[in-house]
């Protein structure tokens, strides 16, 4: 069946290239630099090739102890996210209330500012507030963000999902808890777990908002900044830099294929 599409032209195509390549070329530069065989500058190309440094990075406590709190943290902000984006989505979706408007803008705020912003305004609070900086502290400026990553999936996928099914099921004799477990999570479901899974990512590589939250703590991004300043091997750097690509690009490729088929819910368009 011919399509009725227009064909991009040859000048289009290589501008969709070259952007591709502006954007991956210092990746698989990282690739290259973590298979160098010399350990204190970046030379291209490099004077020759090993996997000692996989090994290396492997061997470094130092490693280990910043991807553990990197993932502690991620998985702690990931699930208030869930939570609280979750309640939110639903009171702005269907909810119809003074200010409401008003709110929707709040919510996203924190992840349209730059990052320093958020930093130095949860810094001021904490300190405002006598706080300490601690493990809980980098977990509370993660969720800042990470409630607008799930809000945003979990909004889109109520608005598209009719009120009517809930209706149908208080008129089928269901009471709330069992509407919101047999209706509606089934229809957030995918939406959920996508903003978690890009939630996570996002907090797993996150280092403005953590370096004003974090005190004495290091988080694997923090990590990887002290190493490129005062570098003692500077491919083990390249290699942890690989494993955090392979971590943060799975869970939003996930999210892309959970996600692309949103339009065909339930209830959607009546």
């Amino acid at each position: 069946m011919r399509s009725d599409r227009p064909r991009a032209g040859w000048g289009l195509k290589l501008a969709a290239a070259g952007g591709l390549l502006f954007l991956h070329l210092p990746m698989l530069l990282i690739f290259v630099y973590a298979f160098s065989s010399e350990d204190k500058s970046y030379r291209f190309p490099p004077p020759g090739l090993t996997t000692e440094w996989f090994a290396v990075a492997w061997a470094r406590e130092d490693v280990w102890a910043a991807i553990r709190l990197s993932l502690q943290v991620a998985s702690w902000s990931t699930a208030i996210a869930l939570v609280l984006g979750t309640l939110v989505a639903g009171a702005l979706a269907w909810g119809r209330f003074l200010g409401r408007d008003t709110i929707s803008l709040l919510i996203i705020l924190p992840i349209a500012l730059p990052g320093v912003i958020t930093g130095i305004a949860l810094r001021s609070g904490f300190n405002a507030l006598e706080i300490p900086f601690s493990f809980w502290t980098i977990v509370i400026g993660h969720a800042t963000f990470c409630v607008v990553v799930v809000h945003n999936n979990a909004v889109a996928r109520l608005r598209r999902t009719s009120p009517s099914l809930i209706e149908a099921s208080m008129d089928l004799g269901a009471d709330g808890l069992q509407t919101l477990r047999h209706v509606i999570l089934p229809q957030l479901g995918t939406a959920l777990l996508a903003g978690g899974m890009l939630a996570l990512a996002l907090s797993f590589d996150e280092v403005i908002v953590t370096t004003f939250t974090a005190g004495q703590q290091t988080t694997l991004p923090i990590w990887m900044l002290n190493e490129l300043v005062r570098p003692r091997q500077r491919p083990v750097t390249n290699v942890v830099a690989v494993i955090i690509i392979a971590v943060t690009t799975l869970p939003i490729l996930a999210a892309y294929f959970l996600t692309r088929d949103g339009e065909h819910v339930a209830g959607a368009g009546k």
